[in-house]
């Protein structure tokens, strides 16, 4: 064995996985498991921790997969996270806690993530579930939203006695986690669901088709429902558009819709009656994680596709991982590139789009460098399925009915580090508050509201 690289995980050839919807990577074995935990230097200061945003203690989990102590594993892993086997799929640990791994200095780090979706993998086949509070402490608490936030809070929430209840505006739980992340990445009977059930286990409710705002408002849950607490958590799913010409063509998607529609609605299946228009040539305009997603779903549904992105490789949003699967499975990556126009033909629908090329200049104020247009180079190519995929921000529903909740201008929730808003007994985090970001960080946001409505009630 050689300890400084790590143990290859199976996958589906790309040649196969580019024709169906079944999760890409197959996980690791027992056996590779303890294998490639073996490789782990169990440092006494552990900065992978501090690279988890919700604290996991990496090394005492990893250590236990090395004994194959997998149940010791799960207890360790569920103490700090509600949501393991999704966190192992999606997580960008390259850039948290793998990022921060010692043995990654002289060599590969150690593949913390593949081990903790085979830990949590391997608990439900045992059916072992996260321990819950058997005494309740005689507080209701609400949660707005089902998505990886809201179930982190109301997990630790009940794990702390809290009688918690989630209202999803959807009729299935899960947020992002069952709209937004395609099934080839994150199944969602096995792996979604199955989470979805652990949270209910530790005794939370969850009502679905509620939408906050307009079923009923914050105010109304605190005044007439009895919550003497709200976490908001309701994601940022509002979708924002360049503004070009050719934009309101039939055959342009936001990125949200065309996923919401595949995931959610199982419009990639013959036997579901929510069918989407099925493109021969799709364009999507985007560069980060959910263009991905878009893309290799595009793929999946039959169309040649191409990723057109203003700024280079190097620069791409999206996990490395993610691209090199895109790459592998044929998605076209078409970079320094920026749309200018959508062509739409006589009936309507889009026909094509014109395209400037671009290049590189100063550094902007996130550090990256800038794209600028070069004068003459624009051209078209054929497309008849556009999908945008530009980043999202919340949704101002629930702000614009909940009176004193303070937003920024760009329409995000203000509160401070605890999850607390301008509103008493009011806390929110996660994409509401940040806009959108990855699943890991709006955890560590509903674990801080999570102990931030706690101190509250402490405090009272």
């Amino acid at each position: 064995m050689d300890v400084l690289v790590k143990v290859p995980v199976s996958e589906q050839d790309p040649k196969v996985r580019a024709t169906n919807f079944d999760e890409v990577c197959l996980g690791y074995t027992k056996e590779e498991a303890m294998e490639e935990a073996s490789r782990c230097l169990n440092c006494k200061n552990a900065k992978c921790i501090q690279g988890c945003p919700v604290s996991i203690q990496i090394p005492d989990f990893v250590a236990a997969v090395k004994e194959g102590d997998i149940a010791k594993a799960y207890d360790v892993i569920s103490d700090s996270s509600a949501l393991p086997a999704v966190c192992g799929r999606v997580c960008p640990q390259e850039s948290q806690c793998e990022g921060q791994c010692i043995r990654g200095i002289k060599g590969e780090p150690v593949s913390i993530g593949k081990l903790e979706r085979f830990t949590a993998d391997w608990a439900k086949q045992q059916g072992i579930r996260p321990k819950g509070c058997d005494k309740k402490n005689g507080h209701k608490v609400a949660v707005v939203g089902s998505g990886p936030a809201g179930l982190t809070c109301a997990g630790d929430l009940a794990k702390m006695g809290y009688d918690v209840t989630i209202f999803e505006a959807l009729h299935e739980a899960g947020g992002v986690l069952v709209y937004g992340i395609p099934e080839f990445r994150l199944p969602k009977r096995d792996v979604v669901a199955a989470e979805v059930e652990n949270v209910k286990s530790l005794g939370v409710k969850i009502e679905t088709n509620v939408i906050v705002g307009r079923t009923v408002t914050i105010d109304e849950l605190m005044e007439d429902e009895g919550f003497e607490a709200v976490f908001i958590g309701s994601g940022a799913g509002l979708p924002r558009f360049m503004g070009i010409p050719g934009e309101q063509a039939n055959g342009v998607f936001s990125a949200n819709e065309f996923l919401t529609r595949n995931n959610l609605m199982k419009a990639f299946r013959d036997d579901h009656d929510t069918p989407i228009a099925r493109g021969k040539k799709v364009v999507v305009v985007g560069g980060g994680n959910v263009a991905m997603d878009a893309a290799r779903t595009a793929l999946r549904l039959g169309a040649e596709v191409h990723v057109v992105y203003r700024r280079s490789e190097a620069e791409l949003p999206a996990r490395v991982e993610e691209v090199h699967h895109a790459k592998e499975e044929g998605v076209i990556f078409d970079l320094l590139q920026n749309p200018t126009e959508i062509l739409v033909d006589e009936k309507g629908w889009v026909s094509g789009i014109r395209i400037i090329k671009m290049e590189l200049g100063e550094p902007d104020e996130s550090g990256r460098r800038r794209p600028v247009e070069i004068p003459g180079s624009e051209y078209e190519i054929e497309a008849d399925t556009v999908i945008m995929s530009l980043g999202t921000s919340p949704n101002p529903l629930i702000s614009s009915t909940t009176e004193g909740l303070e937003v920024n201008r760009k329409g995000c929730i203000i509160s401070a580090d605890d999850g607390a808003t301008s509103k008493e007994a009011v806390y929110a985090g996660g994409d509401a508050v940040t806009g959108a970001a990855t699943v890991i960080l709006a955890m560590g946001a509903g674990k801080a509201a999570a102990k931030g409505i706690d101190e509250y009630f402490k405090q009272k």
